[in-house]
């Protein structure tokens, strides 16, 4: 069985950075893909659909550092679907996608410090195996 999601989208916001009860770092943010075709008469239609992306460990952190609102990434990680009860006791559900590997695909732009001189690594980050050393900058 194979569960795998690779998207190409555009940052909507700078990454929420929180830690678990075990001091583990998560970054969460939104991406958005668009898609376009043209209806029966003619017209151009868009339809823009939007992604909750989780990272954990060394990728929260360069995702955390690295990534800002309207930023170009290409997203490998596999779909999860959580439940919870909200303050009703209503069952409520979310799906997310839990990255395994970040690439930045602007190939210069700001940063959270401001540094533009940051280029995208061509082989990205990868979640399971990242470590700060192999990450040029």
């Amino acid at each position: 069985m194979i569960n795998k999601v690779i998207l190409v989208g555009r940052l909507g916001k700078d990454p929420d950075i929180r830690y678990t009860p075990d001091g583990t770092m998560v970054t969460t943010f939104r991406i958005a893909t668009d898609e376009q075709w043209k209806d029966k008469n003619g017209e151009k239609v868009q339809r823009t659909e939007w992604h909750q992306i989780v990272t954990y460990r060394k990728l929260a952190e360069i995702c955390g550092n690295y990534l800002v609102k309207g930023k170009l990434v290409f997203i490998e990680g596999r779909i999860q679907t959580r439940s919870w009860e909200d303050k009703e006791g209503i069952k409520r559900y979310t799906t997310e996608i839990i990255a395994s590997d970040m690439k930045m695909l602007d190939s210069k732009g700001q940063n959270k410090t401001g540094d533009s001189s940051f280029d995208a690594s061509p082989g990205g980050i990868n979640n399971g195996d990242a470590q700060l050393d192999d990450v040029p900058f």
